[in-house]
């Protein structure tokens, strides 16, 4: 740093700034895919209040609605396997909910 620093002296700016850059280089080199879609949607500081399991859990519904030709094909790629489980089918309905659940829908999602 002091290489690079003006006039050779290390200053606090400097040494935020190098933090800065460091916490962003490694959160890149650590994110998958999936996770960087959840910082381009949620925002970095939403997406750093959410646990672990639920951040890869929202990444894996975000790719399949990317993947997905609309809400209801995304619905049933997700709950494929619940659906014949349930008295009323409305997969479209409860992923519509569940994205809710971080403000997010499927125009925000495929846009």
């Amino acid at each position: 740093m002091a290489t690079l620093a003006p006039g050779g002296r290390i200053s606090v700016e400097t040494v935020d700034g190098e933090i800065a850059r460091l916490k962003a280089s490694w959160r890149t080199n650590q994110a998958t895919e999936g996770e960087n879609v959840v910082d381009d949607l949620l925002g970095p500081e939403r997406s750093a209040e959410l646990d672990r399991f639920d951040r890869a859990q929202l990444a894996c519904v975000l790719k399949v609605c990317r993947e997905a030709r609309s809400l209801s094909d995304a619905g049933r790629l997700l709950f494929g396997a619940s659906r014949g489980r349930k008295k009323t089918v409305n997969d479209a309905d409860r992923l519509r909910k569940y994205l809710a659940r971080f403000n997010l829908d499927w125009n925000k999602i495929t846009s």
